[in-house]
């Protein structure tokens, strides 16, 4: 479906009278908002941007116990109390001393007997000449897998709007990878694996494939590598380009940005209040990691999804609408100072009013025009009910089935599938009952 068919549908619903001043004024609030969290942002750095730095400039492996060289290296001038200077400088200070490429000039920083201090040797000059061939084979990197990713989707095509989301994620990535088969084999556009249990928390990237994980399946380079192997050899079968997601929040969210942009993923989760909100991740430091995880995005040509659905899984849908609203206003003007187009923002809301409020569908049509209208440029991300299943599955599917209906009445971009074991599993969840 082109762009003009689907502004063709939009206009078959009736728009909402809505006061453009008043949508002016909230961006206006929500730049200023992100203006003053970026003079924090501005002046500081992070473990996990030190770490991507140097996995941006290809430094790879892990010590005999698995420990990645990226936290060794980083760590050993972390506790020098010598990182905030850039682990880049000490990196470029290395290789002007004769270390013949970056991962040998990691290894040595990480493992030498004596630690750079930076009171001699190469001048800042010097460092930077020499990382600069470098700096140029990193960026290339990324730009030739968002040409090849670009490439393929011209030569393919997506499906119509909006796109199927499914998720899978058995623990097993190869499993996994048959399981992304079979869900674009049975129309799926986007294909997402689930991250671990609380992988968020864990201040490093785990190494090469797994086969074990816990409610998910572990996010690791390599098992990127092989869901995207699967989809491009399904995506030719089928004959429509297939898209893969996985999570870049957490502690980790920047390097995680940065493996998706060189194992060409085409949509990352990636929003800081995640983490504030949900795993209670220091704000300063992961709303520093969003800032710097969103450059590498945006360079990248990847979409991001929001987490404004998160909010009404323990909010009331009704009386915290608001909230989603002005965390989307929000998101987008984060997004703009990381260079992130609209295009590029899968800004997220959710069908979670309680379906025994009178009108509650009519509203749901409301609030989901509302974010369609606001944000007319954005690929929004529009998930299923969660919170409001019940252990009836017949249930369930009436619910599935009228979220469908306001997604594709609305224009939604992205739609997840609801899924019948969310009436199984939601009324035994103690976390999703109101406090």
């Amino acid at each position: 479906m082109t762009r003009a068919q689907s502004n063709d549908r939009l206009r078959a619903v009736h728009p909402l009278p809505i006061d453009t001043g008043a949508v002016a004024e909230c961006r206006a609030l929500a730049a200023r908002i992100a203006g003053g969290v970026h003079r924090f942002i501005d002046a500081h750095s992070t473990v996990s941007i030190e770490r991507t730095v140097l996995r941006a400039y290809g430094v790879d492996g892990t010590d005999p116990d698995g420990v990645p060289l990226v936290n060794t290296c980083v760590d050993r001038f972390l506790q020098a109390g010598t990182i905030g200077r850039g682990i880049a400088t000490f990196l470029g200070r290395a290789l002007a001393r004769g270390a013949p490429n970056p991962q040998l000039a990691a290894e040595e920083l990480a493992y030498g007997s004596a630690l750079d201090d930076g009171a001699d040797g190469p001048s800042a000059a010097d460092a930077a000449a020499a990382l600069a061939p470098h700096t140029r084979a990193a960026l290339e990197r990324i730009d030739r897998m968002r040409e090849k990713r670009e490439s393929d989707r011209a030569r393919l095509g997506t499906g119509p709007h909006p796109w199927k989301y499914v998720i899978v994620a058995t623990g097993n990535i190869y499993d996994d990878a048959d399981q992304a088969r079979a869900a674009a084999q049975a129309g799926a556009d986007i294909i997402a694996v689930i991250r671990s249990t609380a992988q968020s928390l864990i201040d490093y990237v785990p190494y090469g494939a797994t086969t074990e994980g816990f409610g998910g399946t572990w996010a690791t380079q390599e098992n990127f590598k092989i869901v995207r192997a699967a989809l491009d050899d399904e995506q030719e079968r089928l004959g429509r380009y297939l898209q893969q997601v996985n999570y870049s929040s957490g502690l980790c969210m920047p390097e995680i940005a940065y493996l998706a942009a060189a194992e060409r993923l085409d949509m990352l989760l990636n929003d800081a209040m995640y983490g504030i909100l949900f795993r209670d991740i220091n704000p300063r430091r992961t709303l520093c990691d969003q800032y710097f995880s969103r450059r590498v995005i945006a360079r990248a040509g990847i979409t991001i999804n929001t987490g404004e659905d998160n909010y009404l899984t323990t909010a009331d849908a009704v009386e915290k609408a608001h909230t989603v609203i002005a965390s989307q206003f929000i998101n987008e003007a984060f997004g703009h100072r990381a260079g992130l187009p609209d295009e590029l923002m899968g800004l997220g809301h959710a069908f979670e009013i309680d379906k025994s409020i009178e009108d509650s569908f009519l509203m749901e049509i409301a609030q989901a025009q509302l974010v369609r209208q606001v944000f007319a440029k954005h690929p929004i991300k529009w998930m299923p009910a969660t919170k409001h299943k019940s252990g009836d599955i017949f249930w369930s599917h009436r619910v599935d089935g009228l979220f469908d209906l306001v997604g594709v009445a609305t224009d939604q971009s992205i739609e997840l599938l609801g899924m019948m074991t969310e009436s199984i599993h939601t009324p035994l969840l103690q976390d999703r009952f109101p406090r």
